[in-house]
């Protein structure tokens, strides 16, 4: 065994790894002379908790800073940029925004809206009503507000569930609901989620939903959206199967009519899969570098499909499906049928949930890009109003597209007034081309989706990043996606909600600690000696540094790191006198053969500069820690709290813990225990 004169001029010898020497032109140095002060002193000396933190001052210095202005700008913030808008700077880089939008809007629309099992007019309105009451009450200035393929699919499990059968007739005991009943229904719940969400500031909500389980169960849903487009482009009749299971019956259904598929729809749903692939591969890489606008392969796709459809006359000849009636202009409001509300609370719950993560995502990637802020709650209250709004002119829960955001972004966009300019565009389209896309193909939609569906799938290659993060990442992902492939959406998402959960919960309990040492060369700085080759421990005292917070969940895992960390087993210990023997200025210990514990210190420092929390179990787990060890001659320090930190030690004093020694630094703590140490 190296003695520690040999070990500490081992630790001197050069690092093998490339280091980085960085010094600043201009090396500042600072002496500072005082007495070791103890964190009562500072208390006292700062007049901490002098403040009036009573309810009456509270309310006086809310209404003292209470501003109407203030107040209804941040409800309504458009009246803060409107103002300073800038028509010669601005506006016609939205206005070519909301115009290339417009363009993806229709196609999308029409895709996403038969998707969520109602009318392709439903999905247009989506990009007229909520994208207005967005414009008005929403914080971010990019993204594009609308139809989205999870949302979609989301809400055609709802209407699966709740609406009757096609062929169902009404009796006594049981009413019709139609679809669109079941949706606007879903819609205005959702809204009513969103509001009441923002009214308690969940607004960080979101961070429920970490990535790993965001990417697996948008690739899940992905999933699920093909399957459901598959009827459609075999051109077969698929039952609609309700519960759990669904994408497994579907595909076994699909199997046994395999040789029922209509050739002519096959061939149509692949054409314009591939003229699809093509523009998306090879004709938008090459003119984005030379054209500012994007080629709308979905545009081309329904015009061409529709035209072909006309000319054709392909649902006679070859029995294609069409899309069918589009209602002409604006729909009529109407009031949801309020009696479905109970029953879709909790489906409305997810949506809500799983629609603002997406929306959030996008809008704080947007906002970072941009330098301004979004604001969580506000974001949360503005769709609610749009959901709401949508609920009586039947819209389906809204929600963001990545393609559109980055298409509104890239194209020049800067300000939600390119929502404007795109709403206006579609109400056009409703009154003057609605008939026309009467007869455009199914599977012209079917295949706009599948291909739109790519880079959902492409998040499949983020599993490797999830792995170099843990292996609970890995976990979170692959049970999203299997629960929501193959059992169901909504369980899906519960699962991997329970999986993130128990992630954040084992990492709380398992978390970063280390013995910190000094650095010769620079006075008061403490590092991990774990990390730091040249850093020694301080003669007879332990540093102990732990991170994150110390509660009931974590109190017995805080003792065990410790514990490990100087390599005692008190459990096991019967009884152990120290007898500190100084030579050279190390210490040696006890060599007793009966001894267990490792006496080689006197001092104990925990530093509390990392630690966030600390709770009535914890408190009495410290005392528990100090009375054991001052069984066997140590002494136990507390460094650097935080002030809430502070306040629950003195609360646990309160009721019989400690007494505690604190200081106000990790220094001070150092030199006090030296003073002793030396005494």
């Amino acid at each position: 065994m190296p003695t520690n004169n040999e070990a500490n001029k081992e630790a001197k010898q050069p690092l093998t790894q490339t280091t980085i020497n960085i010094k600043p032109k201009i090396q500042p140095k600072y002496d500072v002379h005082r007495d070791v002060l103890s964190h009562d002193v500072v208390i006292k000396e700062t007049g901490y908790g002098a403040r009036d933190k009573s309810l009456p001052y509270a309310l006086k210095q809310c209404w003292h800073n209470w501003s109407f202005a203030a107040m209804f700008t941040g409800i309504i913030p458009i009246l803060q940029w409107l103002p300073t808008y800038s028509m010669k700077r601005d506006f016609l880089g939205d206005m070519i925004a909301g115009f290339t939008v417009a363009v993806m809007h229709i196609p999308h629309g029409m895709a996403y809206g038969l998707l969520a099992g109602v009318s392709p007019g439903s999905g247009l309105y989506m990009a007229i009503f909520p994208t207005l009451v967005y414009m008005i009450f929403g914080t971010s200035r990019h993204i594009s507000i609308g139809t989205f393929a999870v949302a979609s699919l989301m809400t055609l499990s709802v209407v699966q569930t709740y609406a009757s059968e096609e062929t169902e007739l009404p009796t006594a005991d049981k009413e019709i609901v139609t679809p669109i009943e079941v949706v606007t229904a879903l819609a205005l719940t959702v809204g009513l989620m969103h509001l009441l969400m923002s009214f308690l500031r969940l607004g960080t909500i979101s961070a429920l939903l970490s990535e790993p389980l965001v990417n697996g169960f948008t690739t899940g849903a992905a999933c699920h959206v093909v399957v459901t487009q598959l009827k459609d482009a075999f051109g077969l009749q698929v039952p609609r199967h309700k519960g759990l299971f669904k994408i497994i019956y579907s595909l076994i259904y699909l199997c046994r009519e395999i040789l029922h598929t209509n050739l002519a729809t096959l061939i149509f749903c692949l054409s314009i899969m591939a003229f699809m692939t093509i523009c998306n591969e090879l004709i938008k890489p090459y003119l984005r570098k030379k054209c500012r606008f994007p080629v709308p392969a979905e545009l081309i796709a329904v015009i061409g499909g529709t035209i072909v459809s006309m000319v054709m006359e392909v649902e006679p000849h070859y029995d294609i499906q069409l899309v069918g009636p589009i209602p002409t202009g604006l729909p009529t409001p109407a009031i949801p049928r309020l009696s479905l509300i109970p029953n879709l609370i909790a489906d409305s719950l997810a949506i809500a949930v799983v629609t603002y993560s997406i929306v959030m995502s996008l809008g704080l990637t947007f906002a970072k890009k941009h330098s301004y802020e979004i604001r969580p709650n506000q974001e949360l209250f503005a769709m609610g109003i749009g959901n709401i709004v949508g609920g009586f002119f039947s819209c389906i829960p809204l929600a963001c597209s990545l393609t559109r955001s980055l298409i509104q972004e890239q194209t020049g966009g800067v300000t939600q007034l390119a929502s404007l300019v795109s709403a206006i565009l579609i109400i056009m389209t409703l009154f003057w081309t609605g008939p026309f896309f009467r007869y455009l193909p199914r599977c012209v939609l079917a295949g706009v989706i599948i291909v739109a569906l790519k880079p959902m799938f492409m998040q499949a290659k983020e599993l490797k990043k999830f792995s170099k993060q843990g292996k609970l990442e890995v976990l979170t992902w692959l049970c999203t996606f299997i629960g929501v492939v193959l059992i169901d959406i909504g369980y899906g998402l519960v699962i991997g909600v329970c999986i993130s959960l128990l992630n954040l919960y084992i990492k709380g309990l398992r978390p970063y600690s280390c013995l910190l040492g000094y650095i010769p060369e620079a006075s008061a700085v403490y590092v991990d000696i774990s990390n730091h080759r040249n850093a020694f421990e301080v003669p007879e005292t332990k540093i102990f540094r732990y991170t994150g917070a110390l509660n009931f969940a974590t109190a017995i895992s805080y003792r065990n790191a410790l514990y490990k960390s100087l390599e005692l087993d008190i459990g096991k210990t019967k009884r152990t006198v120290y007898v500190p023997v100084a030579q050279n200025g190390a210490i040696l210990t006890n060599g007793s053969p009966q001894s267990h514990l490792n006496t080689s210190f006197r001092f104990l420092v925990l530093d509390f500069t990392t630690l966030s929390h600390i709770d009535m179990a914890g408190g009495q787990m410290l005392s528990d820690i100090m009375n054991e060890l001052k069984k066997y001659g140590v002494r136990l320090f507390i460094a650097s709290p935080a002030d809430r930190v502070y306040d629950s030690l003195v609360h646990s004093m309160a009721f019989g813990g400690g007494p505690f020694e604190i200081f106000p630094t990790l220094h001070d703590a150092v030199e006090y225990a030296n003073a002793c140490r030396k005494a």
